[in-house]
């Protein structure tokens, strides 16, 4: 795994050719247990790594399309699976919580419900005030911008570029680590805003 932005963050990635951007998956490190954020399938290298690291507790899926390796990460360490209360009627594989606006996964990580997505819920997660997690809406086709998803794969546009206006809203962000594209390391709160007035002008 990668070492991110702070060293309790870790990641590691799988190009989708069709889409020629990255998928990423997220691993904070703490006491009282690690979590992963919509892990992809490890490799041997990375299933090590994070062994050495602690392990995993919990695991948060941010949406029904990003479930990727998360049952067999789960088998495998033993993690404790959430996801988006929206979707809890059809979502593909049991949780063992489902998380509403606001709350806590553990200490220091508050999950965010987004709206007119791509999926009937997405959750963005903030991590300490600092570091905002987000699944497919919000994503960076481009290095040092951010994008929201296409129009043609949204519920509702309206609804998505008000879900969008309340992460600009969320003025500490420094780092946006999206799901799908490029993270964003620095000036995360800047490139939000810069997006929500690209998108509030078209």
């Amino acid at each position: 795994m990668k070492a991110l932005h702070r060293p309790d963050l870790f990641g590691w990635s799988a190009f989708d050719a069709a889409r020629d951007l990255d998928f990423h998956s997220t691993l904070w490190v703490r006491d009282g247990g690690n979590v992963l954020v919509d892990p992809l399938p490890l490799s041997d290298h990375d299933a090590a790594h994070l062994e050495r690291l602690g392990g995993a507790a919990w695991i948060v899926i941010t949406n029904s399309d990003h479930v990727r390796g998360a049952p067999a990460i789960a088998a495998r360490f033993g993690a404790r699976v959430a996801g988006p209360a929206a979707e809890r009627a059809g979502f593909p594989i049991p949780c063992d919580r489902w998380l509403g606006d606001g709350e806590e996964v553990v200490p220091g990580l508050t999950a965010l419900a987004l709206d007119g997505s791509k999926t009937p819920g997405e959750l963005a997660l903030l991590l300490e005030g600092t570091t905002l997690l987000t699944g497919d809406l919000v994503r960076a086709h481009r290095a040092g911008a951010l994008a929201l998803l296409p129009d043609g794969k949204l519920r509702e546009k309206a609804s998505a570029i008000a879900s969008l206006r309340r992460l600009v809203a969320l003025r500490g962000v420094e780092a946006v680590l999206v799901g799908d594209g490029w993270p964003v390391f620095r000036d995360g709160h800047t490139r939000l805003a810069e997006l929500l007035a690209a998108c509030s002008a078209a």
